[in-house]
């Protein structure tokens, strides 16, 4: 009896096992009944029939992605390269992925071999190595156009790696080299460049500055002899007006004091006298000059006779 009721317990447990499936959440289970496909089962609580109804595929729903080995790839300059690529993907229809393909997963790296094949091969190995995007696109184009019959999506291609020969790799890196010091001099050249026309511009801006200020001084010196002469002029100009003028009021003084031509010519000669007394004074009297002296000298004793009789 106690072996009938363990019996029992056991096919309870596998009737409820095969009954009963759980599906956990971003899966989807394909459900055959007796061989033919039947339904999709959702994430949740399933029921089945027993012995009828069986699960043939249980599908992440999730971005997926595989590795695809690196590939021996020959360029259109014979050129041979290995490129390492990862595929990311995602099962869109669960039916399709179970029955449209046996392993869609195998089927999308020979499609991404057999692309990436006549893609290079229609590259040059420069155009290869600066081409990431361009062959990404390419294979991705090529993976949908198949894989849209499978039920998948094609998400990301990408190249992981592209490696050309040992031998290609220490020419590019002597070519890369090589350049890297050309630029170098170049840009070294294009400073010493800039330096030179630098120097030769301040050079020439240094001398028209110093041109301008010689020229701003001697305009200065210039304007400065100029006004110093107007002055000077100017000086000269008003010291005869003040000598002019004083003479003139000398004049006018001596004709309001009611002296005459005779009064003066016998003060000049009163004046000559007194200079002739100075043993160290030479006086030279021109022989014309001696009637104008003796008349001078009577017109001083009448001088004197007019002062007195004033007086």
């Amino acid at each position: 009896m106690e072996l009938l009721g363990l019996i029992i317990i056991v096919m309870v447990i596998v009737f409820v096992s095969m009954t009963v499936k759980v599906v956990a959440q971003q899966r989807i289970g394909v459900v055959e009944r007796l061989g033919k496909f039947h339904k999709l089962m959702h994430p949740g609580l399933n029921i089945l029939i027993p012995l009828v109804d069986r699960v043939r595929d249980v599908h992440d729903l999730r971005v997926q992605q595989t590795n695809i080995p690196p590939q021996s790839v020959i360029t259109r300059d014979n050129v041979q390269v290995k490129i390492d690529t990862i595929i990311f993907y995602q099962v869109t229809d669960a039916s399709k992925a179970s029955y449209g393909i046996s392993d869609f997963v195998f089927g999308v790296r020979n499609i991404t071999t057999a692309t990436m094949r006549q893609i290079i091969g229609r590259m040059e190995l420069d155009e290869t190595l600066a081409g990431r995007e361009r062959i990404s696109t390419e294979i991705r184009t090529a993976l949908d156009e198949a894989t849209e019959r499978w039920g998948v999506r094609i998400d990301r291609v990408e190249l992981v790696d592209i490696m050309p020969p040992l031998d290609i790799q220490e020419a590019m890196d002597k070519q890369m080299k090589a350049e890297r010091t050309k630029r170098a001099v170049i840009l070294e050249a294009e400073a010493a460049r800039q330096d030179m026309i630098l120097r030769a511009e301040g050079d020439k801006a240094s001398r028209v500055l110093r041109a301008e200020g010689d020229r701003e001084a001697k305009i200065k010196e210039a304007e400065g002899f100029r006004q110093a002469q107007i002055l000077n002029a100017e000086g000269q100009a008003q010291a005869i007006q003040d000598v002019a003028a004083a003479e003139r009021n000398r004049i006018e003084q001596l004709r309001a004091s009611m002296l005459d031509e005779n009064v003066l010519a016998y003060k000049s000669f009163e004046s000559l006298i007194e200079l002739s007394k100075n043993p160290a004074n030479k006086v030279f009297i021109p022989t014309g000059a001696m009637d104008t002296l003796g008349a001078l000298g009577a017109m001083g004793e009448l001088f004197k006779a007019k002062q007195d009789a004033a007086k």
